[in-house]
């Protein structure tokens, strides 16, 4: 019974069903495990134990003891079906045995596929890795040929370099020799002719009958001047300091004028305020000191310690102005305070100064004046000194522009310490509100001036407070909350007020205007861009108590203003002196026309508005107008000029831009009647050429300013010709004019304060193209 393989499927299928497999397991594993020495008597007692428990509960260690069972495999498994041959999915079949031959032969192919797979990628890794190691041996190579190259190259360059070093030295040696042969013959003239100056004047020393002047008792002995010692001691007064110690050079005579001490009593820095360093400040002050009274270094920049170490021992000093000045701070201060005891007018604007410099403002027990405007760096807490100890308890006007840092806790302080304030200046402060006004006003109710321009939160609230003061000037721009209720309240509170500057507000109307007609001391109305005033408003006014006293009224932008408003003015307003009707389009010439018969009047502005030549032939009629300004004028021609300009010979400020139709006749007219033309505007003119500017070089020799934007035909001979002719010529603005070049204006106006220059195409907004030719506007259709 080795095998049972061969037996029928009827024995096998009864083997199965009694479980006669297991019990054989168990029956052999305890003999095989536990050897016992009866194994009969031992395989009896098992056989009990598994007709008691049943053939299901039969395990292969059932016959073997506790203590042995987890060092035990199961051998059924792999002997006893093989044994006894009841494993019948096991039979060795052509089947299976295709199946193992299938299985053999897949894996004999898969393990030499693979190894073919690995030896063509180990091939293809050489031959790629042969491939990088070329491509780096290119990159190489062409790295090395490349260097070799720099470096042929950068050899090539220093050569080339160091000769042309040598050739510019050289050339360099050669022009400095020309240059100083030239220098020495030019130093040998020189010293020729000052020789021959000097024997000049030595000469007439020797004829003069008196040869010096004592500092106290002058009188000229020059025999080229005529003028007493007085008279030209006051025309050095407005002369500054560089063309100062030029006159001093010109004679003795001039030389002891200019060492007069009145001359340096009212010291200006500010004039030549470029050019003045520490070193010239500390010479003239050490100089002058005892006398100095009045010293301006506004825009002087370039100070520092030793100069205002050095102003410290100016000590009569009054007025002092370091506006603009970058290098003050507190210790500067300091050093002034220390020594400056007798200020009264003192210019702190614009500077970086901190609470500490006016804790030391206490130090200037007489103080009136002081102007903080624009000094970011203080707080309401450095206001607090001011009322502190001495304090500034004089002070009577204050300047406090553009400090946005102030609350209402700084007004406030200011008020405590400062109650006799007169003259208030607030502008460009956006953070200004009524409250502050109302701090300011509760213990400061002296105050006659109040300046709020570019103010716009402040309302009625704030004249409501100001009502309490006795106001002479108001000057507020820029407000949209401001209503005719203001007017009311000066024309109740402040019967004395003269100057009322009350621009771009745009709720005040006629009656506004109406409401203050009764008062009689106004000698300033400013309303413009008012747009709400009208005649009903104007008329009234000037039908008034000011009206016949009235010497300034601007109405700039009232577009409702008509030629009625103008005729009442002409009748009415006797001693008015400057009239401004800017954009005033209602304006023709029939009211300009009545202005022609005011003798008072000296300057006007009708720009922007409908007359033509009939308006400045009346103009010019009484002579004695020296400000005109007629821009954006489309009707006026040459004519109009000429016949303005032929009675009008004081005439100073003109500008005529924008008037497309005026030539070179009309600049002609204004250079040959008017030579004390100071201002000219004549931008815009696209018919003016190089001959006009002939014309003001050859006659205006006081030209400061001068604006030729848009003057397309302008070449750079005009520049020559002012150059020549226009010596004081400060300004000069020549924007689009495309035909003066730049070297022309580096050439020609070095010299000038201030200038400007383009050589781009006008603009379509002059009316005009590049050749002059006036545009044509088509409106697009929608």
């Amino acid at each position: 019974m080795a095998s049972l393989r061969s037996a029928s499927p009827e024995l096998r299928a009864y083997f199965s069903r009694h479980n006669l497999l297991g019990v054989y397991e168990a029956l052999l594993c305890g003999v095989i495990v536990m050897r016992p020495e009866d194994p009969l008597t031992y395989l009896e007692e098992k056989l009990r134990e598994i007709m008691e428990k049943g053939l299901d509960a039969v395990l292969w260690y059932t016959c073997i003891d506790l203590s042995l069972h987890p060092k035990l495999k199961r051998i059924s498994e792999t002997y006893l079906n093989t044994v006894f041959g009841l494993g019948g999915e096991q039979r060795m079949t052509g089947e299976l045995c295709a199946k193992a031959w299938d299985f053999y032969r897949r894996n004999l192919m898969k393990l030499y596929f693979g190894g073919w797979i690995k030896y063509n990628r180990l091939k293809k890794n050489k031959r790629k890795k042969a491939k990088q190691k070329m491509a780096l041996a290119v990159v190489h190579y062409n790295v090395q040929m490349l260097r070799v190259i720099i470096q042929k190259w950068s050899t090539w360059v220093q050569i080339h370099k160091e000769k042309m070093t040598l050739a510019a030295k050289r050339l360099q040696q050669i022009f400095t020799t020309i240059y100083l042969n030239a220098v020495m013959k030019a130093w040998h003239a020189e010293a020729h002719s000052s020789l021959k100056t000097k024997a000049y004047f030595e000469s007439l020393a020797k004829e003069s009958q008196k040869g010096c002047f004592e500092s106290n008792d002058l009188t000229v002995g020059h025999k080229t001047s005529h003028l007493p010692v007085k008279a030209l001691l006051q025309v050095f007064r407005y002369v500054n300091l560089v063309d100062l110690a030029r006159c001093a050079q010109v004679s003795q005579t001039w030389m002891l004028l200019t060492q007069n001490s009145s001359l340096w009593s009212d010291i200006n820095f500010s004039s030549v305020k470029h050019k003045v360093q520490d070193q010239i400040v500390v010479n003239i002050l050490q100089k002058w000191r005892p006398y100095v009274l009045c010293l301006n270094l506004r825009g002087c920049y370039s100070l520092h310690w030793p100069s205002f170490k050095s102003i410290s021992e100016c000590k009569n000093l009054q007025d002092l102005n370091l506006s603009e000045c970058q290098g003050l701070n507190d210790e500067s201060m300091r050093l002034i305070s220390q020594g400056c005891r007798a200020l009264l007018y003192l210019n702190l604007s614009y500077t970086d100064i901190t609470n500490g410099t006016l804790r030391l403002l206490s130090s200037f027990p007489n103080l009136q004046h002081l102007s903080l405007a624009h000094c970011r760096k203080f707080t309401d807490k450095g206001l607090l000194y001011l009322g502190s100890g001495k304090g500034c308890h004089k002070l009577i006007y204050l300047d406090l522009s553009g400090c946005n840092q102030i609350s209402v806790d700084g007004f406030r302080n200011i008020a405590n310490g400062c109650s006799g304030i007169q003259d208030l200046l607030i502008n460009n402060m956006p953070s200004l509100t009524d409250r502050c006004i109302q701090a300011l006003v509760e213990k400061c109710q002296q105050i006659m001036s109040v300046v709020f321009l570019d103010s716009p939160h402040l309302s009625d609230t704030t004249f409501k407070a100001l009502a309490e003061c006795k106001l002479v000037k108001v000057s507020i721009e820029g407000n949209n909350q401001i209503t005719d209720l203001s007017f009311k309240l000066m024309s109740k509170c402040c019967p004395y007020i003269r100057h009322i500057h009350m621009a771009d507000c745009q709720k005040i109307t006629d009656a506004g205007l109406q409401m203050i007609s009764p008062l009689k001391h106004i000698l300033v109305l400013n309303v413009a861009d008012c747009i709400r005033i009208s005649d009903g408003g104007v008329r009234p006014f000037v039908q008034g108590s000011s009206g016949a006293k009235l010497r300034e009224l601007n109405l700039t932008n009232c577009i409702h203003v008509t030629d009625a408003s103008v005729t009442e003015i002409a009748q009415r307003c006797h001693e008015l002196t400057y009239l401004t009707l800017r954009h005033c389009e209602n304006v023709t010439d029939a009211g300009i026309e009545a202005l022609g018969n005011m003798s008072s009047l000296i300057s006007i502005d009708i720009s922007g508005t409908s007359i033509s030549d009939m308006s400045l032939r009346a103009l010019g009629h009484h002579g004695k107008i020296k400000e005109l300004s007629v821009s954006e004028c489309k009707n006026i021609s040459d004519t109009g000029i000429q016949e303005f300009c032929k009675g009008t010979k004081s005439l100073e400020y003109c500008h005529v831009s924008y008037c497309p139709q005026l030539t070179d006749e009309a600049v002609k007219a204004m250079a040959f009647h008017c030579h004390t033309l100071t201002s000219v505007n004549i931008a815009g003119c696209p018919k003016m050429t190089d001959t006009c500017i002939q014309y003001l070089a050859a006659a205006c020799h006081y030209l400061h300013f001068l604006d030729v934007s848009g003057c397309i035909h302008l070449t750079d001979k005009a520049l020559k010709c002012l150059w020549k002719g226009c010596k004081q010529l400060q300004i000069l603005k020549m924007l689009y004019c495309r035909n003066i070049t730049k070297q022309a204006v580096l050439k020609y106006t070095a010299k000038l304060e201030k200038q400007e220059h383009s050589d781009a195409d006008p603009p379509s907004w002059l009316g005009y193209d590049r050749d002059g030719n006036i545009l044509t506007f088509t409106s697009v259709p929608e």
